[in-house]
């Protein structure tokens, strides 16, 4: 899965040891992952549910090198050359035919910036004979290469992209929750753990990557922009990878512990603690190795 040994002390650090059995959040273990990749994980493209996209008014045959950063703020040092053509594939999830309100994506008559390439806009959809679409029809701004323009226009969305001729196909190993309750072990009478197993625990899809990826060894941890980080199988093979997803972009955790913050009211709440300040005792309470105490107060302090 790629969790690393820094992140697995980092969580064992931040609970601690208790006298009394506690129950401790799996999405505080994907928090600590989250941040060590994060630090260290080369930033990369892929596709994992591709559609096509035609740029009608780009040179047929024509083919750009961009150098794209592995990070953009220098964490991780190195760069590596992705390929642009004609035709691209971006996530099916960035285009909406009747786009939703605040939709930033494409649609049509949108127009989005491909990351580190160009700005394009969407102008036609094509379908199959049972309605589903298959390639989109757009039209790029040959003044917008690097991603600004002369004009100084704004566009609020960003997508990822790979060039359709230069794909490189992969194994993508999309693993979820096994179980689908937060408590297995903690069953209703007449209800067997194994009824909680998780269906959608594994789900495996065919990617397409962008050719640096099909050089990384097997135990290498990246980031999918804007989808996870994820990590090379032992069974990859020259020309064809497996990739691991160890775990999404998301930090579900990280929002629940700012919300409570803001709140002053803790929804995982253990045992309180005694602590003497200024002018007398006050009372607080240990949250995943954040001390807090008041109403809309900050943490004292970390990892205690």
């Amino acid at each position: 899965r790629g969790y690393t040994p820094e992140a697995i002390r980092d969580f064992c650090s931040r609970i601690g040891v208790a006298r009394a059995e506690n129950l401790v959040e799996y999405s505080l273990l994907e928090f600590c992952v989250r941040e060590h990749l994060n630090a260290i994980a080369p930033r990369t493209m892929a596709v994992l549910d591709p559609i096509k996209v035609v740029i009608e008014n780009y040179p047929e045959g024509q083919v750009e090198w961009f150098d794209m950063p592995f990070s953009q703020d220098g964490s991780v040092e190195g760069s590596r050359k992705v390929p642009f053509s004609r035709e691209l594939y971006i996530e099916r999830d960035d285009f909406r035919e009747d786009p939703p309100k605040k939709f930033h994506r494409l649609f049509p008559g949108s127009e989005v910036r491909l990351r580190y390439a160009y700005y394009v806009t969407c102008k036609d959809v094509i379908k199959d004979a049972d309605g589903n679409i298959v390639e989109l029809r757009c039209t790029y701004d040959p003044e917008s290469k690097g991603g600004a323009t002369p004009d100084g226009r704004k566009i609020k969305g960003t997508i990822h992209w790979v060039s359709v001729p230069h794909a490189v196909s992969a194994e993508v190993r999309l693993y979820e929750h096994l179980f689908t309750s937060p408590t297995p072990g903690n069953t209703p009478e007449g209800v067997e753990f194994t009824d909680l197993l998780n269906p959608d625990s594994m789900r495996v899809v065919t990617a397409q990557v962008e050719p640096a990826l099909a050089e990384f060894p097997a135990g290498s941890r990246v980031q999918f922009e804007r989808l996870g980080y994820f990590c090379v199988d032992p069974d990859s093979k020259p020309g064809a990878p497996v990739f691991n997803r160890t775990v999404t972009l998301k930090d579900s955790w990280a929002k629940k512990a700012n919300n409570k913050e803001k709140r002053g009211r803790l929804l995982f709440m253990e045992r309180p603690i005694g602590m003497r300040l200024k002018g007398g005792c006050a009372a607080g309470f240990r949250l995943r190795g954040l001390l807090f105490w008041g109403e809309g107060s900050s943490p004292l302090r970390k990892g205690f």
